[in-house]
């Protein structure tokens, strides 16, 4: 078994720029993962793993048998220590190649209920989306005119593997309108103007529920082409929440009428 001791040596460096650099991901078509949990849903997910590093005080002999076939190299702490991401760490990681998440590829349901998210640009909100996705099992997630990468490790971190359970589509806000529309897939989407109370709208029906940024809201064609504009009325004094709690809110109420 392969074993790797030096921080300086020529894999390691590339590694590093695989976790920091977007556009290394991009041109690689890979990404870095950490994490026993992540790497096993990453795993059931249908992702291909080209890569195991992990760091033998942590990770059982009987443990790696259960990657037999996949490239496994021995850390040591200091090299380990180069890569983790996480403070706290299982002492495995793995070199993955992402997909394509191409909009043509999304198998729905007969009646599908899906998120949209359009422009979000923290890597911790998209992958709190994720998890929020996941947790209501929904038929997919579809990101917009996207401003992260989706394999930034902070993504993977805070979706808690979720980017790797939910079925996941990206395209530009035109590109997706005419794909809802295709697909005859109701837009609902939440933002102040002419607006309904999101509790007021029924969704049993194909639905597409779309948030965007705090900062910024949807883009006018979501506002011109949606069904209905809906509204998460604010009692306190601010006017807006967090994009994943908004999703959680409509979400969940989606799926309450569908009788969960």
């Amino acid at each position: 078994m392969k074993q790797i001791t030096s921080a300086q040596n020529p894999f390691i460096k590339s590694l590093v720029q695989l976790q920091e650099k977007a556009k290394t991901r991009k041109e690689t078509g890979t990404f870095l993962m950490e994490g026993k949990r992540e790497i096993e849903l990453a795993l059931k997910g249908g992702y291909e793993l080209e890569t195991l590093l992990f760091l033998p005080e942590l990770v059982s002999d009987k443990e790696l048998k259960a990657f037999a076939g996949i490239d496994c190299i021995e850390l040591s702490k200091e090299v380990y220590q180069k890569l983790a991401y996480r403070d706290t760490t299982e002492g495995i990681l793995a070199v993955a190649k992402s997909k394509k998440h191409r909009l043509s590829d999304l198998k729905l349901s007969d009646n599908p209920l899906i998120l949209v998210a359009e422009g979000i640009e923290k890597p911790g909100n998209l992958g709190a989306l994720l998890r929020t996705a996941d947790a209501a099992k929904i038929d997919a997630v579809i990101i917009a005119n996207p401003k992260s990468d989706l394999y930034n490790p902070n993504v993977v971190r805070s979706s808690v593997g979720c980017l790797f359970t939910n079925r996941i589509a990206v395209g530009t806000t035109e590109e997706v309108i005419a794909y809802l529309k295709l697909n005859k897939i109701a837009i609902y989407s939440a933002t102040l103007q002419n607006s309904n109370g999101y509790h007021l709208e029924n969704y049993t029906t194909p639905s597409a529920l779309v948030v965007g940024t705090e900062a910024t809201g949807l883009t006018e064609p979501w506002r011109t082409e949606s069904k209905q504009n809906i509204i998460i009325p604010m009692q306190g004094a601010i006017d807006s929440m967090n994009v994943s709690v908004a999703a959680a809110i409509l979400l969940f109420e989606a799926k309450r009428q569908r009788g969960f």
